[in-house]
């Protein structure tokens, strides 16, 4: 896959289009992750990313680390990771590492499918491990998408087109739907958390008061502190500042702008005040972040692989 930056002099984390393969349609690509060593070099399988498509990626064998929106997740054979559009992705060291990766445009998904697999939703999950009947359920999904794939010409274009676009569904839409285990919670959040994380998504640029939210929603702050809890498992004020230090990150990485300027643009009163907010919270520095996710790395941090 061609890398684009958006600007040519910039240094920002570059952003990655979806290129089909030379000879098949547009719109997915199944590889494994042999394919993928094979495909692009190391050194480009190092550095962050920031895809335009999803990514979907199971092992069956060895183990993985994975960076998605600078939190690393270790991945297992039987676990699937989920790399939404425009999310920022590290992969780790393939070396030791067997699986599928399956990357898809959204367009390929027709838009019942897309709502109910809830592609767009910000907060979903970036791994999931299976249980049950899923593990075996998204294995055969997985393996019948691969197997089509790789069938092209067998069928006309516009079927195999559509036989893709079918799997591809029943795929995502299990995966986005996996069996709770025996004993363990609703996996479906409350109406009150709902409504609190759309309008934190729409005002943590304006305000970072749970209060504020509690007056906007007509609420008792007590009253989200209890239902951000009992869906997401932390206080109402930690799911605000998270989410402030996750815009933070991202422009930080994926843009030029000084700290000043982040700083305004996240309602900050001053440089200051959003300086020392970031370091309470990520334990370095806004400047000593953007380094970092630059390239800066410490030494003994491993080399990883990426779709490039």
């Amino acid at each position: 896959m061609m890398v684009k930056n958006r600007h040519a002099a910039s240094r920002e984390i570059p952003e990655l289009p979806f290129a089909a393969p030379a000879g098949t349609p547009t719109g997915a690509e199944v590889m494994s992750l042999a394919e993928l060593r094979g495909r692009v070099p190391q050194p480009s399988l190092a550095r962050p990313q920031r895809p335009g498509f999803h990514q979907l990626l199971t092992l069956t064998s060895g183990e993985l680390r994975q960076t998605v929106d600078f939190t690393e997740h270790a991945l297992r054979p039987g676990s699937w990771l989920w790399v939404r559009p425009g999310r920022v992705h590290q992969w780790g060291n393939l070396a030791n590492a067997e699986g599928m990766l399956i990357l898809f445009q959204q367009d390929m998904l027709d838009a019942a499918t897309a709502v109910a697999a809830r592609v767009d939703d910000p907060y979903a999950p970036v791994v999931s491990v299976p249980v049950a009947d899923d593990v075996r359920a998204l294995d055969e999904a997985a393996e019948h998408l691969r197997h089509e794939f790789q069938a092209l010409g067998h069928l006309p274009l516009e079927v195999h087109m559509a036989v893709l676009r079918h799997l591809l569904a029943v795929l995502v839409l299990r995966l986005a739907h996996l069996t709770v285990p025996a004993g363990s919670p609703t996996p479906e959040p409350d109406e009150i958390y709902l409504r609190f994380r759309d309008v934190v998504e729409r005002n943590f640029t304006r305000t970072r008061r749970v209060e504020d939210y509690a007056q906007m929603l007509g609420y008792s702050a007590r009253t989200l502190a209890r239902a951000t809890l009992n869906s997401a498992g932390l206080s109402a004020k930690e799911f605000v500042d998270r989410r402030v230090v996750l815009e933070a990150k991202r422009l930080l990485a994926h843009s030029d702008q000084t700290a000043g300027q982040i700083s305004d643009q996240l309602g900050f009163v001053n440089p200051s005040q959003f300086s020392k907010y970031f370091l309470h919270r990520v334990g370095r520095s806004p400047i000593d972040f953007r380094d970092e996710v630059r390239g800066r790395r410490s030494a003994h941090e491993p080399a990883g692989g990426q779709n490039g």
